[in-house]
């Protein structure tokens, strides 16, 4: 594997890739001493050169017909599939992925660029009133240059979702990779880029100072960012001077509700993908689990059972269930998480088995955990894990439950377990969170044409379908007296 050649990959500016400075090594975070790709260090004039070039490419590309925009859109999500195929392999060995979370992240990637195109000409018909009055027309307008800023667990899919209806809005895009995985997704871009004018999409890479400088440029009037909920508080600081608008999509702590007379075996089948799908570093993974006191030990027993079946190793080994977290400082959080889990009153259970036993200790691996008799008030329970962790919390009545799923800083996503519709619908109106499924939570919850995002901590805004589109454009009304 080390014998595959590196990628340089540098910025891509006005329609050029350019790897002129300092370059920095990506690690495979499964086998740490192997360099995956060499990636440009960014500067704050790297970012204003892209942010101008965006900025002239803005007044033509604005003028561009919808029909047209929607064209190319799906033309860029046509070379998503093609290039599937060779870049998802680089996606696992810098994010830590298996080789099915990468080509998901493709494949649902496809679909946004897809889904955003077939909806943009019925998106941009004005409405219009005309009476004896007066004439109005209300108009949808782009913004400007969006600042898009993404992290590392599902870069491709999460940067269409800013990508798409930014350009299908008129609008054009400066683009920040996370540091931990910015190869593939930079070497993606540079194809879709050529469908384009130079100038429509381009990527600075590069850390804090990056980040600041892009968000914060006064050329730039919209910020899309997904990330934490700490690095929000300072895009939302950068973007204060300019009163630019955001779109922010953050951390989350979902809840997933479990009723007495759920089928245990075939909600666990559906279940387990939300919590332990990519280590569990998914912003609306299941993330602490409530079941009924009476149903809790039988419960607990077969979902330990199940969960023991997990094989952690590299992301490209087939044996794999999933692979290592994506960096040290994301490892340290986990352990640290469990080392206090452990010398608590709750009971800790290490399940699962390591793929490559001998090679354990050369990457950011973590074996699938599960905490039991654990109160609601527990840190674990309380604190976004981000990793594969998950506390199974015993409740007395549905009312409790719902409390409990409420009481929490976030509330992105949720979801209800039971064998009755109507009575999952009726619970699912009661919890604060930006989505509430029921009988799912994974990847295959969502639908493009549900508005995704969260409330209070977990973000400001939605993606998605039209609620996404509306994030990038403004409301220009014209009024005519006759």
């Amino acid at each position: 594997m080390t014998s595959t050649p590196i990628p340089r990959v540098g910025h891509l500016i006005d329609g050029e890739m350019t790897t002129v400075g300092d370059l920095r090594d990506v690690h495979d975070p499964g086998r740490l001493q192997d360099v995956v790709a060499q990636v440009a260090v960014g500067t704050v004039d790297d970012v204003d050169r892209a942010v101008r070039a965006a900025h002239v490419a803005y007044a033509t590309w604005r003028q561009t017909p919808a029909s047209e925009r929607a064209g190319l859109l799906m033309a860029a999500g046509d070379l998503l599939t093609t290039h599937s195929g060779d870049l998802a392999p680089l996606l696992v060995r810098e994010h830590g992925g298996v080789l099915w979370e990468a080509q998901t992240d493709f494949a649902l990637g496809t679909g946004v660029l897809q889904h955003t195109a077939s909806l943009v000409e019925d998106f941009f018909r004005p409405v219009q009133y005309d009476d004896e009055q007066s004439f109005i027309s209300v108009e949808k307008v782009p913004r400007g240059v969006v600042a898009a800023v993404v992290p590392w667990n599902m870069p491709v899919v999460l940067t269409m979702m800013k990508l798409a209806p930014a350009l299908a809005t008129g609008n054009t895009v400066v683009l920040k990779p996370s540091p931990f995985a910015p190869a593939a997704l930079t070497l993606l871009l540079q194809r879709v880029a050529e469908l384009f004018p130079p100038g429509v999409i381009n990527v600075v890479h590069g850390e804090g100072e990056v980040g600041a400088a892009l968000t914060g440029h006064p050329m730039v009037r919209k910020v899309g960012f997904t990330g934490g909920t700490l690095t929000a508080q300072k895009v939302i600081h950068a973007t204060a001077d300019t009163i630019k608008n955001v779109t922010l999509e953050l951390g989350g702590n979902d809840p997933a509700i479990v009723l007495d007379d759920v089928d245990i075996d075939a909600a666990l089948e559906r279940m387990l993908k939300g919590v332990y799908t990519r280590s569990g570093q998914i912003c609306f993974a299941v993330k602490r689990i409530y079941v009924p006191r009476g149903l809790y030990q039988r419960f607990s027993d077969t979902f330990c059972e199940r969960v023991n079946e997990y094989a952690v190793g590299h992301g490209l080994d087939p044996a794999t269930s999933f692979g290592p977290l994506n960096n040290e400082a994301q490892h340290k959080k986990v352990t640290d998480l469990l080392d206090r889990t452990r010398n608590s009153a709750a009971r800790l259970v290490e399940l699962g088995r390591k793929v490559d036993a001998d090679s354990w200790n050369n990457g950011y691996y973590v074996l699938p955990h599960v905490v039991l008799d654990v109160e609601h008030e527990a840190p674990v329970s309380c604190e976004e894990q981000f990793g594969p962790v998950v506390p199974l919390i015993a409740y007395d009545d549905e009312g409790q439950a719902v409390r409990w799923a409420n009481d929490s800083a976030y509330g992105l996503g949720s979801s209800v377990w039971t064998a009755d519709p109507d009575r999952g619908l009726a619970l699912a109106h009661r919890i604060e969170a930006g989505s509430t499924f029921i009988n799912t939570h994974s990847f295959e919850s969502l639908d493009l044409r549900m508005p995704f995002g969260g409330i209070k901590e977990s973000g400001i805004g939605r993606e998605f379908g039209t609620a996404g589109m509306s994030e990038y454009v403004e409301d220009h009304a014209i009024r005519r007296l006759k």
